[in-house]
């Protein structure tokens, strides 16, 4: 299959009608390590295959911050609208098209919001204790246990500084490919279904990492390579989120 053949800016633009839902994401930091392709086919459903850029498959660790979380036609509150999230993705498409991403996890700071994410887009939402802190260098601190009865609970620990300068990330490079993603997957009762996204490119940036403790790829049965990750921040982009779509292939 020729990698270039694949329509990586189509995505991208706006669905029609209207969105379902409005989200602010904001201080999001990208970390993401090269994976063996068939370490993470393996875990996919039928339907999707791994997306590679040169051959390479990628695993992405995603610590964030959600803002003015609210369905179309209501206002935010404070109590459900804001909360922090990480998630754990890889990158697959459908046949030779509509390049997207699949979650494995996506831990989050309020019970509620991960009911709804689980019984609506059926994606696979835990609850977890979370907070993220900046301090006076511009190093930004992200902390997250999943709340569940464990001795060794799925957690996150990382610690970073956003560098260098702001611009949206070039069509056909890494960045771009990793980190412009505007199509979601998920599976329910062995159906598979498509959302959309969309928002404006993310002002991306280098970022320097200063720590980093986790075993929530080891808990997705994923071995994390011993080498430092890619690392890229993001100040943040306000999103539209559109219905799930359900796709003619078994999931």
């Amino acid at each position: 299959m020729n990698e270039s053949t694949i329509d990586r800016m189509a995505p991208t633009i706006r669905p029609p009608g209207p969105a379902l839902m409005y989200q602010s994401w904001r201080h999001l930091l990208f970390l993401h390590w090269e994976v063996p392709v068939e370490a993470l086919a393996r875990l996919l459903p039928p339907g999707l295959t791994i997306d590679t850029y040169d051959g390479k498959a990628y695993v992405g660790l995603v610590p964030f911050t959600m803002r003015g979380v609210r369905p179309r036609g209501l206002p935010a509150v404070s109590w459900l609208s804001n909360f922090h999230e990480t998630n754990v993705r890889t990158y697959v498409r459908v046949g030779n098209a509509d390049p997207g991403v699949w979650f494995f996890s996506l831990e989050a700071a309020n019970r509620i919001a991960v009911t709804l994410a689980r019984t609506f887009f059926h994606l696979p939402y835990f609850h977890a204790r979370m907070s993220l802190t900046t301090d006076s260098s511009g190093q930004i601190t992200y902390s997250s246990t999943r709340c569940v009865s464990s001795v060794n609970p799925p957690f996150t620990r990382v610690r970073a500084r956003p560098i260098e300068g702001v611009a949206p990330c070039i069509q056909g490079t890494l960045e771009h490919f990793l980190i412009e993603r505007y199509i979601l997957y998920a599976g329910h009762g062995g159906r598979l279904s498509r959302g959309r996204v969309h928002h404006s490119s993310y002002p991306v940036q280098h970022a320097e990492l200063f720590g980093l403790e986790e075993n929530l790829l080891e808990s997705m049965t994923i071995v994390r390579p011993d080498l430092r990750p890619l690392v890229h921040y993001a100040s943040g982009v306000d999103v539209e989120i559109f219905p799930l779509e359900k796709l003619n292939i078994s999931g």
